[in-house]
């Protein structure tokens, strides 16, 4: 009877070692879960940029904190269901809202200097022209358009003046501008500039109200690009561009144009 109950009591406290041997190495699993799972969120090129903790109990684990977009945030998950011995995954991150877009408003003025030269004499309606921002557009203290962006115009109208009578014209517009690799489609206001039949010249603006561009210059034989597009203030646009002898409407290379948008340009907000 004594041996029995020696026996007894021997096997009793080997059980109870082992359950005590079980309790910890079930702690330090739970652990070593939760810090491999951590490792390889900080090493997935996916996940390494969103801020989260992991903790694993009783072999499940929980992720908590900030994942830096909803594929993160579901790449995390996947990366905890793989963890081998786990028993769930509680996914608790958020995403953060994305940032909103740029929108350059209409009434917004784009100055640009052409990169060839334009006429009434020698250019035609539907002629595509390439032109350079000279000045960055930015909205709210955010560079939306970087300087040296490159645009597309088209000339709507190109009329040579007659000699004796007729009048010459030219009117021009932007429809485009590459932004980062992007190209945008843009709508502005048109340059619209007309040389009556006795050499007067008027300067009118279509569709774009009073910020859409008006001639400015007189420039007669002036070398290239010489005190083309002077500033005039954001109010009034810019044509830089001289009546030559013939009194045709020329804008040489290089001269500085302001045209106005009539419809607002969204844009993708700026990657930090």
């Amino acid at each position: 009877m004594a041996a029995f109950f020696k026996t007894a009591v021997a096997s009793l406290l080997v059980s109870t070692m082992l359950g005590f041997s079980v309790g910890c190495s079930k702690h330090v699993s739970d652990d070593a879960i939760a810090q491999d799972v951590q490792s390889k969120v900080a090493a997935d090129p996916e996940t390494k940029d969103s801020a989260v903790s992991v903790t694993a109990k009783d072999g499940k684990v929980t992720i908590k904190g900030k994942a830096s977009s909803s594929a993160a945030q579901q790449k995390l998950e996947q990366i905890a269901r793989q963890e081998p011995g786990i028993s769930g995954v509680d996914n608790q991150t958020a995403v953060p809202p994305p940032p909103p877009p740029i929108v350059v408003p209409a009434g917004t003025a784009l100055i640009v200097t052409v990169d060839q030269a334009l006429s009434s004499k020698t250019s035609q309606a539907g002629q595509t022209f390439l032109a350079t921002l000279a000045r960055p557009v930015t909205v709210e203290g955010t560079v939306a358009i970087p300087k040296g962006a490159s645009v597309t115009g088209t000339v709507l109208r190109a009329k040579e003046k007659g000699k004796i009578k007729g009048e010459g014209e030219l009117a021009l517009s932007l429809n485009s501008i590459t932004i980062r690799g992007k190209n945008y489609t843009i709508d502005t206001g048109t340059l619209d500039s007309t040389v009556k039949g006795k050499g007067k010249r008027t300067a009118v603006t279509t569709g774009g109200g009073a910020a859409g561009g008006a001639l400015i210059g007189g420039i007669a034989g002036g070398g290239k690009g010489a005190g083309i597009g002077a500033l005039v203030g954001a109010a009034g646009g810019l044509l830089g561009g001289a009546l030559t002898g013939n009194k045709q409407i020329e804008i040489p290379a290089e001269s500085a144009l302001t045209f106005t948008l009539t419809r607002s340009l969204t844009l993708p907000p700026r990657a930090e």
